[in-house]
């Protein structure tokens, strides 16, 4: 029986050169062109690299990178201390300046302060100062009216015949127009004033009364018109508020013996 079945065809063996070669896997190659054939310098296979070459580069190059790091460190630190030096300058004008203002500012507080101490003292002193001067015055007026007190009574003991002056004052001073006129002496002065105002009593018609109230050197003159006191007492009074003081004369007390004390 003749077959005309055909044979399957063997499956085909890959050719030696047909593997795929990754790119990563060629050195020193080059792409083919037409035309290319010839002794193309291109064409040539390339030297490999010296390694100690490449060493020497890569250190060089690591060397000047870590030189730019550390300029570029030495540049910031350098902005840093200056940036800090101007802080701190700045902090010092400021301080500086706020400490100006700061002791100004005291100064005038304490300016101030001092002068109000000052002026509530000199105002104390001032008050004590006005009180002493015062209380030194009342003194002293004290002290004169009290020789004055003493002089009055002496010159009222030697010259008796003062009353006189006195009592022609007092008559004086009294209007024309006034009547029933009496004066009042002590009873020792009555007789120097009849015989030293004997014209005026009798121009005026005036009453001699003796009063022993009325101390010796005074005179008391009264009308229908009004009263004159001339007595020791009063003028001494008047004489001591001139001084600013209220002072009452006292009488000169008499000794046992009848003499004055």
């Amino acid at each position: 029986m003749t077959s005309s079945s055909k044979k399957p065809d063997a499956p085909a063996r890959p050719g030696l050169y047909s593997r795929f070669i990754p790119r990563e896997e060629l050195s020193g190659f080059a792409a083919w062109k037409p035309g290319s054939f010839g002794d193309d310098p291109s064409l040539r296979p390339q030297a490999e690299p010296d390694p100690e070459l490449l060493r020497r580069e890569a250190e060089l190059a690591a060397r000047r990178e870590a030189q730019r790091k550390l300029d570029e460190l030495a540049q910031l630190e350098s902005d840093r201390i200056e940036a800090l030096r101007l802080s701190r300058e700045g902090g010092y004008q400021d301080g500086y300046r706020d400490g100006l203002e700061a002791l100004e500012n005291f100064k005038q507080s304490f300016a101030s302060q001092t002068s109000t101490q000052v002026g509530a003292i000199v105002k104390q002193l001032q008050g004590q100062f006005d009180a002493l001067e015062q209380d030194l015055a009342q003194r002293l007026a004290g002290i004169a009216l009290d020789l004055a007190r003493q002089v009055v009574r002496t010159e009222l003991r030697i010259q008796p015949a003062l009353v006189v002056a006195v009592a022609q004052d007092a008559l004086s001073t009294l209007l024309v127009s006034a009547r029933h006129i009496t004066l009042r002496l002590n009873p020792q002065d009555q007789a120097l004033v009849a015989s030293g105002c004997a014209e005026l009593i009798a121009a005026r018609q005036v009453r001699l009364v003796a009063d022993a109230q009325i101390e010796p050197g005074g005179c008391r003159v009264e009308s229908d018109i009004g009263l004159i006191d001339a007595s020791v007492a009063t003028r001494w009074q008047r004489a001591a508020a001139a001084m600013g003081r209220n002072d009452v004369w006292q009488a000169q007390a008499e000794a046992p013996d009848g003499e004055s004390a």
